[in-house]
């Protein structure tokens, strides 16, 4: 079954993918940081759309989309166009790539997730995985 990105369907498949990917676990064994995951550009909707991710130590403890980005201070904010994170989820760009030529915009410490790349892009591939629909 496919589910819509970005929705909250979108967000229980993303906590779902991660924490069945024992590659991401081990990876990301020594990550501490939560993430708004913010979606511009999306057709029909004015206001961009924000998932909130908490993930600690390999596993993902929430995701949810949240409707008021004063809910949750999360240590990083990664921004783009619905296009880029469809390049991304597709894995025709690599995240790191996205962040250093500024396609997705990060507010955080970027040292942080350069000494976390792998942890990264476990992530992504777990995200992937999941059967994506995408707005037209």
């Amino acid at each position: 079954m496919s589910v819509m990105f970005p929705s909250s369907e979108w967000t229980v498949e993303f906590q779902k993918a991660l924490n069945t990917n024992p590659v991401y676990a081990e990876a990301a064994r020594n990550w501490e940081g939560d993430f708004y995951f913010i979606v511009t550009n999306i057709p029909g909707q004015p206001d961009p759309t924000t998932m909130y991710a908490d993930l600690y130590h390999g596993k993902c403890r929430a995701a949810e989309l949240v409707d008021d980005d004063s809910v949750y201070n999360p240590a990083f904010r990664m921004t783009a166009p619905i296009g880029v994170w469809r390049k991304v989820i597709e894995k025709k760009m690599d995240p790191i790539q996205g962040l250093l030529t500024r396609q997705l915009k990060l507010h955080g410490d970027m040292v942080t997730i350069m000494k976390n790349v792998k942890a990264a892009k476990e992530l992504v591939n777990s995200l992937s995985t999941i059967d994506t629909q995408f707005p037209s």
